[in-house]
């Protein structure tokens, strides 16, 4: 993901700074000297990394600091309250007409997944806010691009409206907004028409529809991997439409981000939206706080909660609780809790996600998890019913017919026999002290302690 890297190097310089007993001047310009550096390297406009350390020593010499029980806390709040700023202090919400139709116009060069962006904004438009939408297929220059969002449309279950390639753009954008009236359409996606490079002919064109349609939104949609030349593309866009926002795609690359950061305050355009996958669902909102998190490795629980709700079967996920807390755990649970964890995503991506968790997810390599999940899965739907009911009843004969019928081995048959009966034995001991009302603060503490024990050693196995 963007910021991977400076994620890193700004926790290692915050990590030598906490638990420091007193902040002098010394110490704390040796971690900004960390930061300026994560920052350049990050690819951070120079002016906006000169200005964030001034505002960061301004406020880290201030009273409530240097008294603080724990100044060098305090420093890193200040550095997190600092990155929110840049990245804008709150979340820019789509603006949405009361009434009529709501128009929002996706505007950008080519390449930078626009199209893409159209509908998958529209189904966070479809799902979250009950919106009614129609696209229109603004894009008379390239034909593929066309059928590229019919084929998106047809998807969602979204009406596209064309009038193929030979009629002008701004023609087909002033038939369209009428056959969306007509219809009771709620709110209209215009895809322009994109270039390799900003020119006169396109911004003329964008202008034109801009000047008829008035558009409440104008989303400049930007390839996180191009780094600072997101600051140049937004501000050659806004000087000639009036831009509310952008939509970052490619976030989930190994750029370093450095661009997202600059971009909010040089062109005061807020970012809306980030899209972290190529599959439909794989944009979402932007929030400067939870990002901020994830930058200094706090991790975003909310969003992965929200996540949570969104693509598991939170039916199925409560019963499956339900049957672990009374003391029920066969194969059967351990395939489904497979499969919903399947949903949320790369198993790297939830670690980061995790409070304390960020630095180990580069120890998970993503291939591996994912072959091995699917071992796992092929050996658990090799067991009958009653083998996956009752694990424990599995005898040598057995294992080796499982092994046989998902490729696999007799000691990965074993292992995961291994695998059931620890998760069993830790389902069980929450479930009694629940079932007690002995689950306390201390007790699920000393259990945290406990996976973090395995994670670590997970962490030298790796080493060696």
């Amino acid at each position: 993901m963007a910021f991977d890297s400076l994620s890193e190097r700004l926790n290692r310089s915050m990590r030598n700074i906490i638990g420091k007993g007193k902040l002098t001047d010394a110490n704390m310009e040796d971690m900004l000297k960390e930061v300026r550096l994560a920052l350049l390297e990050a690819d951070v406009n120079y002016r906006i990394v000169k200005s964030f350390l001034d505002d960061v020593r301004e406020k880290a010499r201030g009273e409530d600091v240097l008294n603080s029980v724990e100044p060098g806390e305090m420093l890193v709040k200040i550095v997190h309250d600092e990155i929110i700023a840049l990245l804008g202090d709150n979340q820019a919400e789509l603006n949405f007409k009361e009434n009529g139709i709501t128009v929002i116009m996706l505007v950008g060069l080519q390449g930078t997944g626009k199209t893409t962006s159209v509908a998958k904004i529209a189904r966070i438009c479809m799902n979250r806010y009950e919106r009614s939408p129609m696209f229109i297929a603004a894009d008379v220059i390239r034909p593929a691009a066309i059928d590229q969002l019919r084929t998106l449309g047809n998807e969602l279950g979204v009406e596209v409206f064309s009038l193929g390639t030979q009629v002008s753009a701004l023609e087909t954008v002033r038939q369209g907004m009428e056959y969306a009236r007509k219809q009771g359409y709620d709110t209209v996606f215009i895809d322009t028409a994109g270039r390799l490079h900003i020119d006169e002919e396109l911004m003329q064109e964008l202008s034109d529809i801009n000047a008829l349609v008035k558009p409440d939104e104008i989303l400049l949609t930007v390839d996180a991997m191009t780094g600072q030349d997101i600051v140049n593309v937004a501000s050659s866009f806004s000087q000639r439409l009036p831009l509310t926002g952008l939509v970052v795609t490619k976030f989930d690359g190994d750029s370093r981000g450095g661009g997202v950061l600059s971009v909010r305050k040089i062109t005061n355009v807020p970012i809306k939206f980030v899209g972290e996958g190529e599959k439909i669902e794989d944009m979402d909102a932007f929030y400067p706080d939870r990002m901020a998190d994830r930058i200094l490795g706090m991790g975003d629980i909310v969003s992965l909660v929200e996540r949570a709700q969104e693509k598991m079967d939170m039916e199925e996920a409560e019963r499956a609780a339900e049957r672990m807390l009374s003391g029920q755990f066969d194969m059967e649970d351990m395939l489904k809790q497979m499969e919903q964890m399947q949903k949320l995503g790369p198993l790297g991506g939830i670690l980061k996600m995790l409070p304390g968790y960020s630095q180990y997810s580069d120890l998970i390599n993503e291939n591996e998890a994912a072959d091995s999940m699917k071992k796992t899965k092929a050996m658990i739907q090799s067991m009958t019913k009653e083998e996956r009911r009752h694990p424990e009843r599995i005898r040598s004969t057995m294992k080796k017919r499982i092994a046989a019928g998902s490729g696999t081995t007799l000691s990965d048959v074993n292992r995961l026999l291994k695998q059931w009966e620890k998760t069993k034995k830790a389902m069980d001991m929450i479930g009694s002290m629940s079932r007690n009302n002995q689950l306390t603060e201390d007790n699920a503490k000393k259990m945290m302690e406990n996976a973090q024990k395995q994670l670590d050693e997970y962490r030298k196995m790796n080493r060696h």
